[in-house]
């Protein structure tokens, strides 16, 4: 130990561990899983361990893999590693960041050029429904439920000619789009995110020599929050390890929470059935909350019984015992609230407070009571700025510059600003691609150049079509910030949005700040690829606002104090999960409280109603079975009219 301590940076990150973090750290050989349960310092363990390696000249930097989920937790992790040691890691990044990475080195087995687009959901939503129109099926609510089950059929790493039994209505109808559907965006150069890992394990099953190559490349793999991966990520990695055996995963199966999104919590349950020899440590000292709290959260999840067993304490302070209290229906719930956020304000922040909600109705009253308390409030949810649509039309300008095979952005962009391109056109110009097997945009080229035609409309598909050109050229040779700011006032896209009064103001500050945001970019692919892989939901600012979100989106974060209303059950738990007769469902809702519960570092509110308004009926309640679950001696139990807390 002494000799690590002398070999290790100035920071020394070794002296600043415990001793489960230490054995954690410095067992680097052969599968280990690592349990870091809620607040017991997960990202340091892994910062210190990647240290470790790099220290100890057991490999080079760009002989790690490092994987997480969001950008955030990967800007992180990235900032933490260079801050510690001075060295950059290059494969560390998000599944769908690495995933894309190792596509470009060999995009040939998809049958894509190099620079292919990573198209987002909102897109591979219209191509599906460009698909089933012209296959003349009725899309009413049909698109969402063809686009999740081809998903599904990416995520079990399943190409359309390897789905079998597809006999019901529903799959046999999403088969029959999936062919179509990766034949076209195969021809527009384009991938949607389950591509990209899709499409490296078929680059893997098919070119041993490419996977052997980064077998023997990366020594070391380490994966973040392990719980929330799914099949096909499993598989990915269960590849990428077979060459050095070194595989680290952290991650707490408490915490699973997102099998409506594929997770499968069996992936950590199982980890030393799947990989053969593995160590496990478990990280049980937390950090972040009181003992009262903690106890609360650790009696609720110990009713779960597929979990690892982990028993967690702290050297924290005692605290505040956790407030339950019942009251009469959701108005009084928001009032009850207001009431003590604002004696929690005398001595917090409001900043330093949240709501988390297991439905987003749920803020609605809420919100009536923060405005008539005077509480400034903030609801973390609605468009993600990349979402935003002057900000995607500003993208699709730019998808379009580098690639004019790119319908998608076509279509959205041809009459933004209006260009007098109506729906008839935009047909028309549909049937010229089609009979020419060409774009959008060339069969707008050939529209421009006809003899025959409208004048009006032959100009302006010729403005545009120029437009794009010139652009394409100044692209090679003038900053990406420059270029934007040339487009959208060449393009008449800022005077259409000063059109537009005050809503127009709000939107042209949004694409004023995506401009400002330009200069971390040196090239428009750069910049695409960056928004296409940004799947970060937690922006939060620092502005002093109470922070009111879903029990979904607090994951990962932590407040001093924490409000958790609606434990009713029907409600939370969830009343699809009490129809699961197997239990799962009821576990991942159990789970999904202790996340709640472990959120909150100081002081901790639990509240129920005897009722609530549901389409404009009363619908009585009764208490979450969570509640009966709350250990008696670590709560405290108040009626409605008391004024402690």
């Amino acid at each position: 130990m002494a000799n690590l301590v002398t070999q290790s940076s100035e920071k020394d990150y070794f002296s600043m561990l415990n001793k489960e973090q230490q054995v954690a750290v410095t067992t680097v050989n052969g599968p280990v899983l690592i349990l870091a349960g809620a607040g017991t310092g997960k990202t340091r363990t892994i910062i210190s361990r990647i240290a470790h390696i790099l220290e100890s000249n057991y490999a080079f930097r760009d002989e790690i893999l490092a994987v997480t989920f969001t950008n955030k937790a990967a800007n992180e992790m990235k900032s933490r590693v260079l801050d510690l040691t001075g060295r950059n890691i290059p494969w560390l990044g998000t599944f769908h960041a690495i995933a894309a990475k190792i596509l470009r080195m060999d995009p040939e087995i998809a049958g894509l050029n190099k620079n292919f687009t990573i198209i987002d959901m909102a897109d591979q939503f219209q191509v599906i429904k460009n698909i089933m129109t012209e296959m003349q099926e009725k899309v009413k609510d049909k698109q969402k439920s063809v686009m999740n089950i081809i998903q599904q059929w990416k995520e079990k790493c399943l190409l359309p000619s390897e789905v079998k039994n597809a006999w019901k209505s529903m799959e046999s109808l999403a088969l029959k789009v999936y062919h179509k559907y990766q034949d076209k965006i195969k021809s527009l150069n384009f991938a949607d995110f389950g591509d990209l890992l899709l499409y490296n394990i078929k680059l893997f099953q098919q070119n041993t020599e490419v996977l052997s190559h980064y077998q023997n490349k990366f020594k070391y793999i380490m994966v973040d929050e392990y719980q929330d991966t799914n099949s096909i990520q499993y598989l990915w990695l269960n590849y990428l390890s077979k060459g050095h055996l070194n595989i680290c995963c952290v991650g707490d199966d408490d915490q699973s929470i997102y099998s409506w999104r594929g997770a499968e919590v069996e992936n950590i349950l199982k980890f030393s059935d799947k990989f053969n020899n593995a160590k496990t440590f478990k990280l049980e000292c937390n950090y972040r909350s009181t003992s009262h709290i903690l106890a609360t959260a650790s009696h609720v999840i110990d009713n779960n019984v597929a979990r690892l067993k982990k028993d967690l304490w702290t050297t924290n302070n005692e605290g505040e015992k956790v407030i339950v209290t019942k009251l009469q229906d959701e108005k009084q719930e928001a009032k009850f609230l207001c009431n003590q956020i604002m004696k929690l304000n005398l001595k917090y922040k409001y900043s330093d407070i949240a709501v988390l909600v297991r439905a987003a109705f749920q803020t609605r009253v809420m919100e009536e009571y923060f405005i008539q308390y005077s509480i400034p409030y903030k609801i973390i949810c609605g468009l993600r700025f990349y979402e935003r649509q002057e900000i995607k039309d500003v993208i699709a300008y730019l998808r379009l510059i580098i690639n004019n095979s790119d319908d998608l952005s076509f279509e959205r962009i041809i009459n933004r600003p209006k260009r007098s391109i109506g729906a008839k056109t935009l047909k028309n110009i549909s049937q010229i691609a089609e009979e020419n097997k060409t774009s959008f945009f060339e069969a707008a080229q050939i529209i421009a150049g006809n003899q025959k035609g409208a004048k009006r409309l032959k100009s302006s598909l010729n403005d545009f079509t120029s437009k794009i050109k010139d652009w394409e050229e100044i692209a090679s040779s003038k900053p990406l910030a420059e270029l934007v700011t040339i487009i959208v006032n060449q393009s008449g896209y800022i005077k259409m949005l000063e059109s537009e009064g005050e809503k127009g103001v709000s939107r042209i500050e949004n694409v004023q700040e995506l401009i400002a945001s330009l200069n971390n970019f040196d090239s428009i692919e750069n910049f695409l690829e960056h928004i296409s892989l940004v799947m970060d939901t937690d922006n939060i600012k620092s502005d002093d606002t109470v922070h009111v979100m879903t029990l979904h989106a607090a994951k990962g974060l932590e407040f001093p104090c924490v409000f958790l209303p609606g434990w009713e059950d029907g409600l939370f738990p969830h009343h699809r999960s009490l129809e699961d007769r197997g239990g799962k469902a009821l576990e991942e809702e159990r789970r999904l409280a202790y996340v709640g519960i472990t959120r909150a570092k100081e002081r901790l509110f639990i509240s129920s109603t005897k009722g609530r308004q549901t389409y404009n009926q009363w619908q009585p309640a009764c208490d979450s079975r969570f509640i009966k679950e709350l250990p008696k001696e670590h709560v405290k139990v108040i009626n409605s009219n008391s004024e402690e807390y």
